[in-house]
Order: structure tokens, then C-alpha cells, then sequence
């Protein structure tokens, strides 16, 4: 190898720890969140609803705009969805790393030192898509849940303003009259 390769090779290296890393807390993260989805089935098969965090929002934050409620619904799923679409990146670069030594042990008649290099690839691989996969799940369906839960706010906002419209030409009615 000449200079430019055994440099890129020892930065590949480098990676190699933080992406194991990262990716193992992607994996605790998906579990945890997967366990707060079962949560919130739970809630909603035995009280009728699960947790409202756009109900909790206006609790803190009764004016906030129908902007604002939009954002605090993309906020409550983003690291869902940034997990799930970096996860099986980080996996093909922790797959792809120990490529490089596998390649090398096996040029050298080394199948053990191969065969490790493997099982680290494959294992990356795995836990990477089995935490996109669970954060993708979770994501559509709080998505959707979300959705529904600001869809009831704002008709319900709707239907207070019509009612305090009406209320209004009523009032202005009778003081014409």
C-alpha cells in the first residue's frame, strides 16, 4: 500500500469503534421507543386514548398556532426518523470496515482472523436494520397517531370560533334591534 491508501485505511479504522458505538445506542433507542409504542397501545386499549402531547402543548402553550402545533408533531418524531434513515448507513459503513481485514486475512490463509472480521460485519449490519426497521414502525404510527390527535384540536379550534362568530352576529343582531 502506498501512502494515500494505508492513510485512508487507518482513518477507516478510526470509525470503526464510534459507528459500533452509535449504533448499539441507535438499537437501545429503538427498543425504548418500541416499548413506548406498546405503552401507548396499552393506554389506548384499556382507557380509550394513549398519551396527547399535542394536548399537553397547548396545556403550556394555549395560543400557540396551527404552526406551531405542526412543528411540535415533526418534533416529536424526528429522531425516530433521522434513526431510521442513518441506521442502515452507519451499518454499511460498520459492515464495510472490517471488509478490509477479512480481505486480507483470507489473502493470507488466515480464516480465523477472517472469520472475526465477519461476524463484527454482519452483526453491525443487523443491528443497523433491525433499528431502522423498529424506528420506521414507530415512526409511522405515532405519525398517524399525531395526526388524528391535531386533527380533533383543530376542529375542535374550528368549532369554537364558528360558535363564538355565531355568538357575535347574535349579539350585534340583538343590539341593532
Amino acid at each position: 500500500m502506498n501512502g494515500i491508501e494505508s492513510f485512508l485505511y487507518e482513518i477507516s479504522k478510526f470509525f470503526l469503534a464510534p459507528v459500533l458505538v452509535l449504533l448499539c445506542a441507535m438499537f437501545v433507542y429503538a427498543l425504548f421507543c418500541m416499548g413506548m409504542l406498546l405503552f401507548d397501545v396499552a393506554l389506548r386499549t384499556f382507557r380509550g386514548q394513549g398519551r396527547q402531547p399535542i394536548h399537553q402543548f397547548l396545556r403550556s402553550r394555549p395560543t400557540a398556532s396551527q404552526d406551531d402545533l405542526e412543528l411540535h408533531v415533526l418534533k416529536q418524531i424526528e429522531l425516530q426518523r433521522i434513526v431510521s434513515r442513518i441506521a442502515p448507513m452507519l451499518g454499511l459503513v460498520a459492515t464495510m470496515i472490517p471488509m478490509g481485514p477479512a480481505l486480507i486475512a483470507v489473502s493470507a490463509g488466515n480464516a480465523q482472523g477472517m472469520a472475526q472480521d465477519l461476524v463484527v460485519a454482519f452483526a453491525a449490519v443487523i443491528v443497523a436494520l433491525l433499528s431502522a426497521a423498529i424506528t420506521y414502525v414507530v415512526q409511522l404510527v405515532r405519525k398517524r397517531w399525531l395526526l388524528e390527535e391535531l386533527g380533533q384540536v383543530l376542529d375542535r379550534r374550528t368549532d369554537m370560533q364558528n360558535a363564538a362568530d355565531t355568538e357575535t352576529v347574535h349579539t350585534l343582531g340583538a343590539a341593532h334591534a
